[in-house]
């Protein structure tokens, strides 16, 4: 059981939601314009979720190999780091999931098209590049694009056209709106991290620009993420096609949002830790209290 509870510790469980939000947001929203397919929908959930656990494994093991994470961090304990698993091992498991990973991305092609061949190669070369390679993202102020971008744009926008084959602009804000809280939960890693990122000459934005700036932009971003889908409130409060209760969704959110931001900027060390989890259950309870609305019309 310990062995089981440091592999679990080791797959994140809590940055999870940033993957399931991105793919149900764009199921609930394909289904609310009747376009739904349930088995690419599995498929592309399946691989989200995957893809998030092959960065965290690798995430895991190349700050291991660089030095990042150090005996006795503030953040959550690293299995590897502790010497509660081999790097090599490690190592193995990880290209073994994206092994897995691959293999259900290839089961998507018949959905999307041959294209989608080098979509999923880009993003399992990205799921690395994060850590690694000639210029690994995290250490250079550029974890947050990538999040936005592989964990926002992409998880919603494809789930989406792979059910419908095409594009839509509304999809393309909602992936930006999920992209933008997504980013929020690597804002609360690398703002709790500032100092030993800094020690490891990991050049995150926290560590450019400060963890003032830092808190700013977490609070934006929330804001930001909820303007973006502006249309859908319209919808709700006109009840053209939602209920008006789907405006309660995005009050919701910005209360907890509102509430996490304000405990961010009162705590230090590892009475951090709890609010990366906070940060992702924000976004998939309101993932979840949306994807409710869009269901019930």
């Amino acid at each position: 059981m310990k062995q089981v509870k440091i592999w679990i510790e080791c797959m994140r469980l809590r940055t999870l939601p940033v993957s399931l939000s991105g793919v149900v947001m764009s199921i609930a929203l394909t289904a609310w314009m009747g376009q739904f397919r349930w088995v690419p929908a599995v498929l592309c959930l399946v691989f989200a979720l995957l893809a998030q656990v092959v960065s965290n494994f690798a995430n895991e093991y190349y700050d291991y190999l660089r030095g990042a994470d150090k005996v006795g961090r503030v953040g959550p304990r690293r299995g590897v780091t502790e010497g509660d698993i081999a790097p090599a091992t490690l190592r193995r498991v990880t290209f073994a999931t994206l092994a897995v990973d691959a293999a259900v991305g290839l089961c998507l092609i018949p959905y999307g098209g041959w294209w989608m061949l080098p979509l999923g190669i880009v993003i399992a070369l990205a799921a690395l590049a994060y850590s690694t390679g000639p210029y690994p993202l995290s250490y250079h102020g550029l974890g947050e694009l990538a999040v936005f971008i592989f964990f926002g744009l992409v998880p919603v926008v494809f789930t989406h056209y792979v059910q419908a084959r095409f594009f839509h602009p509304l999809i393309v804000l909602a992936g930006m709106s999920v992209g933008f809280m997504a980013v929020n939960v690597l804002l609360v890693n690398n703002y709790r991290d500032v100092d030993d990122d800094r020690e490891a000459a990991k050049r995150t934005s926290v560590v450019i620009f400060g963890r003032k700036p830092a808190a700013a932009a977490y609070l934006i971003n929330g804001y930001v993420a909820m303007s973006l889908l502006t249309p859908l409130w319209i919808m709700a409060a006109m009840a053209n096609g939602l209920s008006r209760w789907t405006l309660l969704v995005p009050v919701l959110y910005l209360g907890m949002h509102t509430a996490t931001w304000l405990q961010l900027t009162r705590r230090d060390g590892a009475a951090l830790n709890p609010l990366l989890g906070a940060t992702a259950r924000n976004m998939l309870i309101f993932t979840l209290l949306l994807t409710a609305c869009l269901i019930a019309h």
